[in-house]
C-alpha cells in the first residue's frame, strides 16, 4: 500500500460523543437491525453536559436507552472528555487504529496508536459493517533533539510548529515524532501535542512506544484492574516491550523537519488563529489585557496541566476583572487533582470549576467570551467566535502561561523568559514514484457539469465560517433553513446572492475545523454543484463524498482566478462572482475557464461510486441488502 491509496479497514474502536443523536440516526436510516460488533463503539457524552434543557436530556436518555440495548460502553455526562475517557479506560493502545467522531482523535498517536478522525456517516457505517474507507495519507517525520528547557512544554512545542510551518506543510499528513528528543517528553506532553496535530492540519499525529508509554499503560492497567476491568493484559505488555511499535526503517516520507527541543520558549498563538505564534517575550511586553481565561478542553486539562497552573497560582489571586475557568478532563483527573490539594490551590486563587466535559472551547456553556472581551485559552482552538462573540478575541497558550496571565491581568508568562532562538529545519523528500492511474467513468457519473463559478478567497476557510456552531447541534433544521445560514459565519450575504447549480471555488485548506457534517450538507440544501479548492481539509472531503458531494482539487485554478479577482480580494470581499461560466470534464480531468484548462487529479472509482449511490448510507444498504 502506498500513500493515496483507498482501503478498507476495520477500526479497533470508534467514539463518538454528543453526536452519537444523529449518528443513531443515521444508522437507523440505513436500516441495519444491530451493530454488527457492540465491542466496537463507545459511547461517551461530553460536548454539551451543561445543557439542562429537556431537549437536551432527553437526547442524552435516548442515547443511553439505545447503548444499553444494544451492548455498547457508555459514559454518561461529567465522566470527562471523550478522548482523555478513551487513554484513560484503555480503549487506546499501540498498534490499533482508533477512529472518533471528533477532529481531535489525532491524540491517540500520543499512545502509539493510529487515531484519526471520522464523519457521522462513517461512524454509522461503522456499527453496521464494521468497516470503513480510508485514503492513506502521506507521512512526514518530525525528529526530535534536546529537552525542553524549565517552563515550555509539549503544547509549546505544537504551537511553535503550527505558527512556523503553516502554509500546509503537513496537511493532511500522518505526522511522525521520533528522534533523542521524544524520551524527553512526559505522556501529558505527548498527548497534547499529538493532539494539536489536528490545528497543524495533519491527519495522525504519531509517536513511537518507549518505556514512558510502556509505564502509561502499567499504571492504567493497574488501576483498572483494580476495579474490575481488564482491557489490557500482562502478555500485551510484554510484547510491546519486547516488539514495540515503531516506523519501518524503509518507511517512505514526503518530508523531514527537524526541530530542537531546547530551542523551544513559551509560545502564544493569536489573536484568532492558530497558526499566527508569537514566542512569549515577544508578546509579553505588549501588556495585552485579558477578561477570561481558560484552563479547560481536551488538549491540556490533565493532571500535569493542572498541576503546572496550581504552581503558579499559588498563594496568589486572579486578578479583578478577570474571570479564570477550569475543567478537568475527566472525573479520575479531578479526583486526583483534589487528592493531591491542586484542585483546591486554584479555587483559593478564584477559579470558576466547570463539569468534567467540552464547554467554552466549543462555545457551550458558562463562560463564553462577551463583545469586546479577550481570552487567554489552554485549548486547541481559537477561531473567531468559536469560544463566544466574534467581537471577541481569543489567544492560545499552555496553563501555565494561561494561570499566569490571569493573575497578572495581561498576557504574560510565570516567570523570566529565556531568549532563545527556535532551531528548525524543513527537508522536502522528493517522491521516488508517480502513481499513474486511469479510471473510468462509472454509470451514472457525470462526464461534465457546467454552472457560474462563485469564488471565496480566504484560505483556511473552517467549518464554522461555513456553518455556524449555533445550528449544529440542533437538530430541528431543515434543509431550507440550513440554506439560509450556510456561510453566515464567513459572509452574512452569501445565500441571498448564491444560487443553484453554481460551482463553488475555494482556497487552501477549505473545510479545517471540526468535523460536523453540515458543512456539507448545508451546500447540497443550497444546490450548489461541486466545489473546487487549492486544497481541502481531509475530514471535510470524508463527510463530502460520504454524502455524495464531488470535490476536486486544482490549486492551479484557484491560483489564476485569485489573479482574476486581485481587486475585489484586496478590496475584502467575500463572496466573489467573477462572471464566466466554469466547466469541469471528468473524464479527461480538466477544467476549463473561458480559453484555459487547469488538470485536476481525476476521481476513481471509490469516490465516484459514493456519489453515484449517493453517499456511504446507501452503499451500506447495498451491502447489506437493505431497501
Amino acid at each position: 500500500m502506498r500513500a493515496g491509496d483507498f482501503l478498507s479497514i476495520r477500526p479497533y474502536h470508534v467514539m463518538t460523543h454528543d453526536n452519537t443523536a444523529p449518528v443513531m440516526k443515521k444508522f437507523q436510516a440505513i436500516g441495519a437491525p444491530t451493530i454488527l460488533d457492540p465491542n466496537q463503539p463507545v459511547f461517551i457524552l461530553d460536548h454539551d453536559i451543561q445543557n439542562t434543557s429537556e431537549a437536551n436530556l432527553s437526547k442524552y436518555r435516548s442515547i443511553e436507552e439505545f447503548a444499553t440495548q444494544q451492548g455498547v460502553d457508555f459514559y454518561p455526562a461529567g465522566s470527562g472528555i471523550g478522548h482523555q475517557v478513551m487513554v484513560e479506560q484503555q480503549y487506546v493502545v499501540p498498534g490499533s487504529f482508533v477512529v472518533a467522531s471528533d477532529s481531535h482523535s489525532n491524540m491517540y498517536g500520543g499512545m502509539g496508536a493510529v487515531g484519526t478522525p471520522v464523519v457521522r456517516t462513517d461512524a454509522a457505517a461503522i456499527w453496521a459493517t464494521g468497516t470503513f474507507w480510508w485514503q492513506i495519507p502521506r507521512s512526514v517525520e518530525v525528529v526530535l533533539t534536546g529537552e525542553l528547557p524549565s517552563g515550555a512544554s509539549g503544547k509549546d512545542v505544537i504551537l511553535a510548529l503550527c505558527g512556523l510551518y503553516n502554509q500546509g506543510e503537513v496537511l493532511n499528513a500522518a505526522v511522525e515524532f521520533v528522534g533523542p528528543g521524544v524520551a524527553t517528553l512526559s505522556m501529558d506532553d505527548r498527548l497534547a501535542i499529538s493532539n494539536m496535530t489536528t490545528e497543524w492540519g495533519a491527519l495522525v499525529g504519531w509517536f513511537p512506544v518507549d518505556e514512558t508509554t510502556l509505564d502509561f499503560l502499567r499504571r492504567r492497567r493497574e488501576i483498572l484492574s483494580a476495579r474490575g476491568v481488564e482491557r489490557v493484559s500482562e502478555e500485551d505488555l510484554v510484547a510491546w516491550e519486547t516488539n514495540p511499535v515503531r516506523g519501518d526503517e524503509d518507511a517512505v516520507y514526503a518530508a523531514r523537519i527537524e526541530l530542537d527541543l531546547s530551542s523551544v520558549s513559551s509560545h502564544v498563538a493569536g489573536p484568532d488563529s492558530v497558526q499566527v505564534a508569537t514566542a512569549l517575550g515577544e508578546i509579553e511586553g505588549r501588556k495585552i489585557e485579558i477578561q477570561k481565561a481558560y484552563l479547560v478542553s481536551c488538549v491540556n486539562s490533565r493532571a500535569e496541566d493542572i498541576a503546572k497552573a496550581a504552581a503558579v497560582l499559588r498563594g496568589r489571586h486572579v486578578a479583578e476583572g478577570v474571570e479564570l475557568y477550569v475543567a478537568a478532563a475527566s472525573t479520575e483527573v479531578q479526583q486526583d487533582c483534589e487528592d493531591n490539594g491542586t484542585w483546591k490551590t486554584l479555587l483559593e486563587a478564584g477559579a470558576r470549576p466547570l463539569p468534567p466535559g467540552c464547554g467554552p472551547c466549543i462555545g457551550l456553556g458558562a463562560g463564553l467570551l462577551e463583545p469586546g472581551e479577550v481570552g487567554i485559552s489552554a485549548t486547541n482552538r481559537n477561531f473567531k467566535g468559536r469560544m463566544g462573540s466574534r467581537e471577541a478575541e481569543c489567544y492560545l497558550a499552555s496553563p501555565a502561561v494561561v494561570a499566569a496571565s490571569a493573575a497578572a491581568g495581561h498576557i504574560c508568562g510565570p516567570g523570566e523568559l529565556a531568549d532563545l532562538e527556535l532551531a528548525s529545519d524543513l527537508h522536502v523528500i522528493p517522491s521516488s514514484f508517480e502513481a499513474d492511474e486511469q479510471v473510468d467513468i462509472l454509470p451514472g457519473f457525470p462526464e461534465r457539469i457546467r454552472g457560474r463559478m462563485v469564488f471565496l478567497p480566504q484560505d483556511n476557510l473552517n467549518t464554522d465560517g461555513i456553518y455556524g456552531k449555533d445550528y449544529t447541534y440542533r437538530d430541528d433544521m431543515t434543509p431550507e433553513m440550513m440554506a439560509q445560514v450556510v456561510f453566515e459565519n464567513y459572509d452574512p450575504e452569501f445565500a441571498g446572492v448564491v444560487q443553484g447549480g453554481d460551482v463553488l471555488v475555494g482556497s487552501w485548506n477549505f473545510g479545517t475545523g471540526s468535523s460536523r457534517e453540515q458543512a456539507v450538507t448545508s451546500l447540497q440544501a443550497k444546490g450548489i454543484a461541486l466545489v473546487i479548492a487549492a486544497s481541502y481539509s481531509q475530514t471535510y472531503l470524508r463527510n463530502a463524498f460520504n454524502n455524495g458531494f464531488t470535490c476536486i482539487e486544482s490549486p492551479e485554478l484557484v491560483g489564476r482566478v485569485r489573479q482574476l479577482t486581485a481587486g475585489d480580494v484586496d478590496r475584502g470581499a467575500k463572496t466573489i462572482i467573477p462572471g464566466p461560466e466554469i466547466e469541469i470534464d471528468f473524464s479527461s480531468g480538466a477544467i476549463s475557464l473561458g480559453e484555459e484548462r487547469f488538470r485536476f487529479p481525476p476521481l476513481g472509482t471509490v469516490p465516484q461510486a459514493l456519489v453515484v449511490a449517493g453517499g456511504v448510507e446507501n452503499q451500506v444498504r447495498q451491502r447489506l441488502g437493505i431497501g
